[in-house]
């Protein structure tokens, strides 16, 4: 009787072991889960300010080259396409599509050299600097709470109770993905 009420007990301590981790595990897992959501939001607004600046230099741009309508209606469709994406991936594709028009765009400006003393040009031109900047750094906050979660969801023990109980799956990463994007972009503003 009496080793019938030690096994119990240590049955019920084990359980009660057993529920604090998983509830641990949980909490974690929630308070991971949000600053992905958080960082996200970041790199969201990061993206849309650039989106939202690029209609002004397209238009400073346009005025000094009309004849590069081809390259303006890129970016147009580029803009778009990031405004209608909802998901994550979907962004970080239209991302890479604004990315490519935009190289198109400074490309046009090189032909310019009357456009490179454009006060409105300069000004945007600094603002969209400090945009890819900022998306950047976003990136990054975004990439290392992504990087925490799937850590979290892929290590003994969370991930028997991040798995098996709560079905958790890694969450993508924000990446380059596109041609030549280990390399930065030669611009050059001069003859």
């Amino acid at each position: 009787m009496k080793a019938v009420a030690v096994v119990l007990g240590v049955l019920l301590l084990a359980g009660i072991l057993v529920g604090a981790k998983v509830a641990s595990v949980n909490n974690e897992l929630v308070a991971q889960r949000e600053a992905v959501q958080a960082a996200w939001a970041q790199v969201d607004v990061a993206l849309q300010r650039r989106a939202d600046l690029v209609p002004n230099l397209v238009e400073t741009v346009e005025g000094f080259a009309a004849q590069e309508r081809a390259v303006f209606e890129q970016v147009a469709q580029a803009r778009a396409a990031l405004l209608n994406a909802r998901t994550p991936g979907e962004k970080i594709a239209a991302n890479q599509g604004l990315d490519t028009a935009i190289g198109r765009l400074l490309m046009v400006v090189e032909r310019y050299p009357e456009l490179k003393s454009n006060q409105n040009f300069l000004a945007l031109q600094s603002q969209l600097e400090g945009t890819e900047n900022r998306i950047a750094i976003a990136r990054r906050d975004y990439n290392q709470a992504v990087q925490g979660y799937n850590t979290t969801i892929r290590t003994f023990p969370a991930i028997v109770a991040a798995k098996v109980i709560y079905g958790a799956e890694p969450m993508q990463p924000f990446e380059a993905t596109a041609p030549n994007a280990d390399r930065a972009p030669t611009v050059k503003f001069g003859g």
